[in-house]
């Protein structure tokens, strides 16, 4: 009885091999017959502005994210899990713009001098280049693809680098904005010492961290963002 039990196990087994195999070369075959590939790209211009940003500071990141899908306690002998590795390159602008300063943002002190006070450096993160590093199917017993990597994977692994980048930025934000006003200041007078002009850089967030309150200890500051 227990000799019957086995040989029909070991016969189901085999069969169902039989079946995965003959699927895989089935879609082999049919892959194989497709026509040439077809790739049209489009472009849109989504919008168009004049902008005035001096930009101080340009850091540049690259990271690289991956993503797994499936059951890590099955044997990847009978079902790989589904791999994607992709890599991102990010870039972050610290710029100040230009066209929000006002004749009321400078004033000329007594010696001939020139004070403006310039707005506050925002940075901008952004999405450079992606580039796939490894794309893996998750198949069963090697032959047969069970877990795809489709596009909403990919936006999902992208997101989640996103995310990442931000924090990586955020670590050393005040370094990076000390240098923007630097390097703005530096251009900036080094354009109107041209012409002779002796300036004065006064920031905007400067003076509002001066006449700001000083916070009791163990009080939180909460900054809302809208």
């Amino acid at each position: 009885m227990e000799l019957s039990t086995l040989f029909f196990a070991f016969v189901l087994i085999g069969a169902f091999s039989v079946g995965l195999l003959l699927a895989w070369l089935v879609l082999r075959l049919l892959t194989r017959r497709t026509t040439a590939q077809v790739v049209e790209v489009r472009t849109i211009a989504e919008k168009v502005s004049a902008v005035g940003k001096l930009v101080g500071l340009e850091v540049c990141a690259k990271e690289i994210a991956t993503a797994k899908s499936g059951w890590p306690w099955c044997p990847p002998v009978l079902l790989s899990q589904a791999k994607m590795a992709m890599i991102f390159h990010f870039e972050k602008q610290y710029a100040v713009d230009l066209t929000t300063v006002r004749p009321q943002h400078v004033r000329r002190s007594a010696d001939g001098k020139y004070h403006v006070r310039l707005p506050e450096i925002h940075g901008s993160l952004r999405l450079v280049d992606v580039s796939p590093y490894d794309i893996q199917q998750g198949r069963m017993l090697g032959l047969l693809d069970v877990i795809p990597m489709n596009a909403e994977r990919q936006a999902q692994l992208m997101r989640s680098a996103q995310v990442e980048a931000s924090r990586l930025f955020e670590e050393h934000e005040r370094r990076y904005v000390a240098q923007a006003r630097e390097a703005i200041e530096r251009q900036l007078t080094s354009l109107l010492g041209l012409f002779g002009i002796d300036v004065e850089w006064e920031w905007a967030d400067e003076q509002v961290e001066i006449d700001s309150p000083e916070t009791r200890p163990g009080t939180p500051m909460l900054a809302l963002t809208g």
